[in-house]
């Protein structure tokens, strides 16, 4: 009976060890620190496989000993001045603090309102300031299957200028191409057509200065390209190329200008109602 209840004791604190309040099962245990079965609740995303389940609990498991073996370490090895961040973690509360209250001032006086004048007055005024890193290029692409019989309309379509060749362009597309880019007012990377077409140019600006019209063809697809226009690298970037990046910039600033407006305002009413001294 004496040695029944021995291991019944040795049995009740072995699962006190592994159980948090009733039910809660331990994961791991790194000196006095436990990491909880429910400190993983919502590690791993909805619908996760179980195999990729397991995975991502193992592996921040096995960062979360890592972690904790370091910390104790530097622990051991720091001193008490060196441990506290008293100081640090003030400045750093201090600073959320007025992080937010800056945030609800913007969303709050922030005039978001940027009109078409405004944007160009500034490309204007600061054109040198918008040079090209990259090829850009106007231009329509049709992707075709090998097989396609009415190849020739696509291309008579595609030379045309005229509202309805497009339109009719538009429809065939819709109808028999494998995949299309018909809208040639929007300025887009060269680089980034080519990652639809299978080919390599070793000098972008001759190739474009050299095409205005250009096909090619693989083991299964047709490639069709004509292009509006064309700016090379290092010129002035056309205004609606940037006309996000104006809208950014003018944004920025006047949320700049409204944040020091702001703290000089409070700053000056402070020393008006004599709320702080100097000595």
């Amino acid at each position: 009976m004496k040695s029944s209840l021995f291991f019944l004791l040795i049995f009740a604190s072995s699962c006190a060890t592994f159980f948090k309040n009733q039910n809660e099962r331990v994961l791991a245990k790194v000196y006095d620190e436990y990491l909880y079965e429910s400190d993983l609740t919502g590690l791993v995303p909805a619908g996760t496989s179980s195999k990729d389940s397991i995975s991502i609990s193992k592996g921040f498991i096995d960062n979360w000993v890592r972690q904790q073996v370091l910390l104790h370490q530097a622990r051991k090895n720091l001193t008490s001045n060196q441990l506290d961040f008293t100081k640090q973690l003030e400045n750093y509360k201090n600073s959320l603090i007025i992080y937010e209250y800056e945030n609800a001032l913007v969303r709050l006086n922030l005039d978001t309102l940027i009109t078409e004048d405004e944007l160009q007055n500034y490309y204007d005024l600061y054109q040198q300031n918008f040079l090209l890193k990259e090829n850009i290029v106007q231009f329509q692409y049709v992707k075709l299957p090998l097989k396609t019989p009415n190849v020739k309309q696509f291309k008579t379509l595609l030379s045309s200028g005229s509202e309805e060749d497009q339109t009719r362009l538009s429809e065939l597309c819709e109808k028999q191409a494998a995949d299309y880019f018909l809208d040639d007012q929007n300025w887009l990377l060269f680089t980034d057509l080519l990652k639809q077409i299978p080919i390599k140019t070793y000098n972008q600006e001759d190739f474009l200065k050299n095409h205005r019209e250009f096909e090619f063809e693989d083991s299964t697809f047709l490639y069709l390209v004509r292009f509006r226009d064309f700016k090379i690298k290092e010129s002035v970037s056309p205004f609606p190329f940037e006309k996000r990046r104006i809208h950014d910039v003018i944004l920025n600033k006047r949320k700049i200008d409204l944040l020091n407006r702001m703290q000089e305002d409070i700053y000056t009413n402070a020393r008006k109602k004599n709320d702080f001294e100097l000595y």
